[in-house]
Parts: structure tokens; C-alpha cells; sequence
């Protein structure tokens, strides 16, 4: 289809909400007036005091047109895009429970407007400004307030690691990750020497942070699947940290363990004896079938024995994640799935949302499968009341582009069981320094709202032959912090 952006400045919220409606379907946007055309036409215009926005279809009809005036101190982008969301809704009969936000941290903004009004007033806007429905203003609420108590924990000399391992035995089907099947070339020539580097930059990284007298609260290792390391590799990686950083202040210790058929009970102990506290096992769901048509090559008893398997070692915070709207996945499916895993009392749950993928067939002639999406949200609403009536509460959440519906991933944790990387990561409290290949390195000065980032090499055969260059971009946290220190605030990280 074809967004026409003409006399104003707001196309990447317009691009946005649209994709909400369109997730599947290719958005040419442009700056003036195409004519007739045989795609859908969106247009957006600003001229004389007034913003209208009109909706044509491929036969040239007009399916939607409202102008509406502006006045000098009109907030122009609200009300473009709130036209925008009208003319969608009614065109396409779908209403995203999420309204019109597009951000992918609805709490963060849920708090910052009960931090300038009221409580009540902050989410009396939330809801009606946006339009939001009344279950996911509630939900953004009860995760805003447990974010609080961690949020208050990071200090302006605080960061995180993120160590990045991007391999996995197979690659399942609705993955966007950086990730590597496992082949016979991978383990025996490109791991070893992945590792390799990867020490190093744990090594010369460590030294950045001990020459910033920065305090490290928490480690997370992603990817990929971490577990697919032998036990010796993992052993060597976690050797690394604990020889490269000071672990003393950190408050968590995390290894995705997400594909079951990785675990075993000597990389378990390897962990164990490497001081992580916290796991990830991830069935995503219990059913056989799912499981081996999204290309995951392990069953549904694996991941029952591995998450025992991690108890008998004596992991004590164990997440599972679970995933709505999978492909022939249906409403008792996935709810079977949900108290398949209750039955287990992990102390985190998290629920995803499928993300869709340009060439998937989730879509339905571009437009969001309205039916697809509405079966996702009733499991979401069913997760959420299951778990609440279960001793969990939503502490953590996100929304990634393309999801079914426009709908969430939410974390969910008994009592003073929350992932603390998960909340430091997503609000953005503190730099979060990022090793391996794909990783990102994520710059927050402590005493300003200053962000910038720092790339890794994407794949691992470009981060180890760039490697070198990839140190000197890393030189750069000096100058960021040093920037910070010296300016209004000249102070010392201690």
C-alpha cells in the first residue's frame, strides 16, 4: 500500500500505527501525491489549518476522508495519527487492544503520566487518549508499579553485561535473532575460535569497567542458546567474567538454558559452580506437535526433565517461556500449556506473543488476521488471569513490531521474583555493556538523558576477522563517560 506523508514531519508514527493494521503488507511511503494507483492509498496532509486524512482503495474508491482544524497550540501529530487510527479501525473492522500506541514500553509511558498528573488521571488519559482497553491499562499499571522497586536499585555508577552466544541446534521457524543451526563445521571449527574472541573482548571490556569504577549489577547471557557451549566452553566464558569483573555487587546471574535438548547435568553444575543464579528452560509449549512443526527439535518431555533436572542441581529462579498464537495452536492448546507449566512453579513465567514475519502466512492479504490476532489476546487474557489466580503478577514488558495484533510479551514472577536485567534492560536504567556477535552495547549517562550505542559485528565470522576494529569502537565508553563526568556535574563513579 501507499502512506502519503505531505506537509508534515510525523511519518514514523504514521508508518508505525499503519503497520499495526498492515503488518505483512509492504508500506511505500511518499511525500506527495500519487494519482490514481492500484494499491491502497493512506494519505496524511497538512494544509491551512486543517489535517485530513483519507483512505483509498486499489479500485480508486474512497473508503474513509475526515479533515479536521487545528488550532496554534494543537498537538498535530495526536491528532493526525488519531485519525489515522479511526480511518484503520473502521476500514479493516479490527480494534488492537493496545489502541494506538506503537511504543514498545507502554508502561514507561503509563508512569510518566501518572508521575505529571494524578494516578488516576494518568491512566484515565492513558486509556482515553490513546485508546486503550480497560484489561491492557490495568495490566500496563500492575507492571509499571513492580518496575518501580526495581528501578530504584541502579545507581548512576551501575551497569549490566549482556554476553551474546549465537548458535542454536536448530533454527526454529519464527525466529528474528542473530542465531546459527548447529552443524558439524560450527562445532568443530567456528565455536572454538568463537570462544576464543570472545574471552577477549569479556577480558578488555571488564578492564573498561574497572577503569570507570563502574558497579556491575547483573549478567545475562542470550542469543542463540548460551547451552549450546560444551561444558568446557561454558565453563571457559564464565571463567572470563569471573576473572574480568568484580561479581561482588551483582545481584543476579543469568543463562538462557532455553532449548531443552542443550541442557545437561554437567553444564547445569558447570553454571552452578560459576555462581548463576537464575535460568531460563523454554518449552514454549507443551504440545509435540507445535513444537516439531516451528522447527524445534525437542519434545515436550525433554523440557519436563530438564527443568527437573535444573531443580535436582539445586536452581532455585527458573524462567519458562511460552508462546500465543502459534502456528495450529489453539485456545485449549495453549491453555493446557499454561497449567502444564503452573504445575511446575517456576518463579518466572514469561509470555510471548508470535512476532510475524513479511513471509509468513500469518497474514491475511496484508492486513492483521483479525481472527489470528483476536485468538492470541483471548490466550493472553487467559494467561494473565490464570497466572494472577496462581501467585504470579506481571512485573516486566514489552511489544515487538509485527506481533500478532499488536500484542504484548509479559513476564510474570512470584513474589520478589523478578528478573532484574529484564526491567535495567527494557527502562533503560543503566548502560548495559554488550559482548559477542549481534551484541549491542547500550550507553546511558548516569546524570543526563543521553543515550548511544555501540554495534557489534553481526555474524560470527564478521566479528572475528573485524575483530580489532570492534575494540577500538569500544574505546569510545571512555569518551561517553568522560563527557558526562566533566561537564555539569564533574563527579567520580564511586
Amino acid at each position: 500500500m501507499i502512506l502519503e506523508i505531505i506537509n508534515h514531519e510525523y511519518q514514523y508514527e504514521a508508518e508505525k500505527l499503519t503497520r499495526i493494521f498492515y503488518p505483512n503488507e509492504k508500506i511505500n511511503v511518499v511525500f506527495e501525491k500519487t494519482g490514481n494507483s492500484i494499491e491502497p492509498v493512506l494519505t496524511t496532509l497538512l494544509k491551512d489549518n486543517n489535517i485530513k486524512v483519507e483512505f483509498k482503495d486499489c479500485n480508486n474508491n474512497i473508503l474513509f476522508s475526515k479533515t479536521q482544524s487545528i488550532k496554534a497550540d494543537s498537538d498535530k501529530e495526536l491528532i493526525t495519527v488519531t485519525l489515522i487510527y479511526e480511518a484503520l479501525t473502521r476500514i479493516t473492522g479490527y480494534t488492537p487492544k493496545w489502541g494506538m500506541l506503537t511504543g514498545i514500553r507502554p508502561s514507561k509511558l503509563l508512569r510518566s503520566l501518572k508521575e505529571n498528573n494524578s494516578a488516576e488521571e494518568g491512566k484515565r488519559i492513558f486509556k482515553e487518549r490513546y485508546f486503550v482497553d480497560e484489561e491492557k491499562t490495568n495490566l500496563a499499571d500492575s507492571v509499571a508499579s513492580a518496575e518501580e522497586k526495581v528501578i530504584s536499585l541502579s545507581r548512576p555508577e551501575s551497569f549490566s553485561l549482556y554476553v551474546s552466544i549465537p548458535f542454536c541446534p536448530t533454527r526454529c521457524s519464527y525466529c528474528s535473532f542473530v542465531s546459527h543451526a548447529m552443524t558439524e563445521e560450527l562445532i568443530e571449527k567456528l565455536m572454538p575460535e568463537y570462544v576464543e574472541y570472545l574471552v577477549k573482548e569479556i577480558e578488555y571490556t571488564g578492564k573498561i569497567a574497572k577503569d570507570l569504577n563502574l558497579r556491575l549489577e547483573s549478567v545475562y547471557y542470550g542469543g542463540g542458546t548460551p547451552t549450546t557451549l560444551s561444558e568446557n566452553q561454558l565453563e571457559t566464558v564464565i571463567g572470563a567474567i569471573e576473572n574480568s569483573f568484580d561479581l561482588s555487587t551483582v545481584r543476579e546471574y543469568t543463562i538462557e538454558a532455553g532449548r531443552p535438548d542443550t541442557v545437561t547435568a554437567e553444564k547445569l553444575r558447570v553454571m552452578k559452580r560459576g555462581g548463576v543464579s537464575r535460568i531460563s528452560i523454554n518449552p514454549q509449549t507443551f504440545s509435540d506437535e507445535i513444537l516439531k512443526k516451528v522447527g524445534r527439535r525437542h519434545t515436550a518431555k525433554q523440557a519436563e526433565d530438564a527443568f527437573l533436572l535444573a531443580r535436582e542441581t539445586g536452581f532455585d529462579n527458573i524462567n519458562m517461556d511460552l508462546i500465543a498464537g502459534l502456528p495450529d495452536d489453539t485456545f485449549e492448546g495453549f491453555t493446557a500449556t499454561i497449567q502444564k507449566a503452573i504445575g511446575f512453579s517456576p518463579e518466572n513465567i514469561t509470555v510471548h506473543t508470535l512476532a510475524l514475519k513479511r513471509s509468513s502466512n500469518m497474514g491475511e492479504g496484508g492486513k492483521v488476521a483479525v481472527e489470528k490476532s483476536r485468538l492470541a489476546g483471548n490466550m493472553l487474557d487467559y494467561a494473565f488471569n490464570s497466572l494472577k489466580d496462581n501467585g504470579y503478577y506481571p512485573y516486566y514488558m514489552y511489544r515487538q513490531s509485527k506481533s500478532l495484533g499488536n500484542l504484548e510479551n509479559t513476564g510474570y514472577c512470584k513474589q520478589n521474583r523478578e528478573c532484574l536485567y529484564n526491567i535495567f534492560m527494557m527502562e533503560e536504567c543503566h548502560s548495559v555493556f554488550a559482548v559477542g556477535a549481534g551484541a549491542v552495547t547500550r550507553l546511558k549517562a548516569p546524570y543526563s538523558s543521553l543515550i548511544d550505542r555501540i554495534f557489534n559485528y553481526k555474524y560470527p565470522y564478521e566479528y572475528i576477522n573485524g575483530f580489532d576494529t570492534l575494540l577500538e569502537r569500544k574505546k569510545s565508553i571512555y569518551n561517553f563517560y568522560e563527557k558526562d563526568r566533566v561537564g555539569e556535574h564533574n563527579v567520580k563513579y564511586e
